[in-house]
């Protein structure tokens, strides 16, 4: 094998890992999207909580 492949095939390892590494980069914003979208739909219950307590109080 000559000097030239063997750069050549280093170079393509390092373009593979680099890829993976945003590959899993990506995974992680769209989990951390998922988590905002889970504390998001948390306070949107909290906040029909506290508008069905609202109207409780109203009705008395």
């Amino acid at each position: 094998m000559t000097v030239e492949r063997e750069r050549e095939r280093e170079r393509e390892r390092e373009r593979e890992r680099e890829r993976e590494r945003e590959r899993e980069r990506e995974r992680e914003r769209e989990r951390e999207k998922e988590r905002e979208r889970k504390r998001e739909r948390e306070r949107e219950r909290e906040r029909e909580r506290e508008r069905e307590k609202e109207r409780e109080r109203e009705k008395e």
